[in-house]
């Protein structure tokens, strides 16, 4: 039988800036990111040309289907619902008997018959395997992410974290998450960290007790964090820092992320043997962003659409600025559509929701006003209605890291991966998962 592969996606990683970080260090710090990088065997990955389709729900689909953007046109993260046709990876193992787990894989549907696990990602609409504390889980996750407006935790997801606390208790782990979790109350870009590593130690958990032949999981925070703090890095000179409004200064969020990620990996280690292999992609990277852009996410996206006189059925957030919302019938999403392509910031009169997108009876909208939201700002809906646009969102980030096409693959040393001696299109890692079963 072939040995188990584990595909640990650590989206978006510039491993030329963690180079640094390692170059710099001590003997006894990053020893997992060393050993990865003296050991495993490497290459690069390059996406899409056009840097709008360098999304990493594009690219992460790319893999999963073997095919790349102009062959599968799938653009909006979310819609691989929408595309039943299209066989992912998933499917294609378990049509050839191997057992197939999956922990937030991103832009992903649930097709498979009978998983070892699955957990879907936070913003795709699909079921997880029908186990009750799969789908306990994969609440808890939707309600953290698409609630960060809030950035409140409802009653039923604190007792989901607890039950996945009693069930994955490892007392090194359980004491570095509590760790991390206090830790978040002062450094809030940690809270995406949390959620890392939660969802690690219930992949830990799973890997040891529901036998899988190819596992996979999807770790978000290290590419969160670099869109919002790369700046902030001891190692990116270039351009001017964070305001300490916004940060501290003496803070390096990049530097607490690669200990958190090092950690990990040090855990997947552990596991390396003959039955079990390992994949480390990237899929894409980050690079700093040479403009000041700010990023604003509504605050309740329901009470926005009410107050502003739109008819819909239901509205489902998707990552940051974006979000869908679903209509009746047709003459209702071309209403909607008239209104919200009206609305303006009245100081300025720039539009605020810049891209939005037909799809029959539901609009992709993005909230793309990119200029500093002050207190006494209000937007214009019509003649007769104008709304503080500072009380209708809140404040997400400024844009520090953007998408860049060069991604990182490392594979175990002594595993009989056929590595490639050049960069090759990310969509190629499907082939190389394949051969090796």
């Amino acid at each position: 039988m072939k040995p188990s592969l584990h595909l640990l996606q650590l989206n978006e990683i510039n491993f030329d800036i963690v180079d640094k970080y390692l170059a710099n260090s001590n003997q006894n710090e990053f020893l997992n990111f060393k050993f990865l990088r003296k050991n495993f065997k490497f290459f690069n990955t390059f996406g899409e040309e056009n840097y709008e389709n360098l999304e990493p729900w594009i690219q992460w689909t790319s893999v999963n289907l073997g095919k790349t953007f102009n062959e599968h046109k799938i653009f909006r993260l979310g819609d691989i619902t929408k595309y039943p046709s299209e066989k992912q990876i998933f499917e294609t193992l378990e049509e050839k008997g191997f057992k197939v787990g999956a922990i937030c894989p991103m832009n992903t549907e649930n097709r498979l018959v009978n998983p070892s696990y699955f957990i879907p990602d936070p913003w795709t609409e699909t079921l997880s395997d029908n186990s009750k504390f799969s789908n306990r889980l994969s609440k808890m996750l939707k309600q953290s992410v698409n609630d960060n407006a809030s950035g409140k935790l409802t009653f039923s997801s604190i007792s989901t974290i607890l039950e996945i606390l009693i069930k994955t208790i490892d007392i090194k782990n359980t004491f570095f998450f509590f760790k991390l979790a206090i830790s978040s109350i002062i450094n809030p870009w940690k809270k995406s960290l949390v959620l890392d590593y939660l969802i690690h130690m219930v992949h830990m958990k799973f890997i040891k007790k529901k036998f899988s032949n190819f596992s996979t999981i999807f770790f978000n925070s290290g590419a969160h964090i670099q869109h919002h703090f790369l700046f902030n890095s001891k190692y990116i000179n270039e351009i001017s820092k964070n305001p300490n409004w916004y940060i501290n200064s003496s803070s390096d969020p990049i530097e607490d992320m690669l200990r958190v990620y090092d950690r990990i990996i040090g855990n997947y280690l552990k596991i390396l043997d003959e039955e079990n292999k390992l994949i480390i992609s990237t899929g894409l990277r980050q690079v700093p962003y040479k403009m000041i852009k700010f990023y604003y996410r509504l605050k309740k996206h329901s009470s926005f659409l009410n107050k502003i006189g739109i008819k819909f059925v239901k509205v489902l957030p998707r990552m940051t600025r974006d979000f869908e919302i679903i209509f009746e019938n047709e003459h209702d999403q071309r209403n909607a559509k008239i209104i919200l392509q009206n609305i303006r910031c009245l100081n300025n009169n720039l539009n605020i929701f810049g891209e939005i997108e037909n799809r029959n009876k539901s609009l992709f909208v993005s909230l793309n006003y990119s200029n500093e939201i002050k207190k006494n700002d209000h937007i214009k809906i019509n003649s007769d209605l104008k709304l503080n646009f500072y009380n209708e969102v809140v404040f997400v980030a400024i844009k520090n890291g953007m998408h860049d096409s060069k991604g990182y693959v490392f594979c175990s040393p002594n595993s009989g991966f056929k590595t490639p001696s050049e960069a090759i299109h990310v969509s190629k890692l499907h082939d190389i998962i394949l051969d090796h079963f």
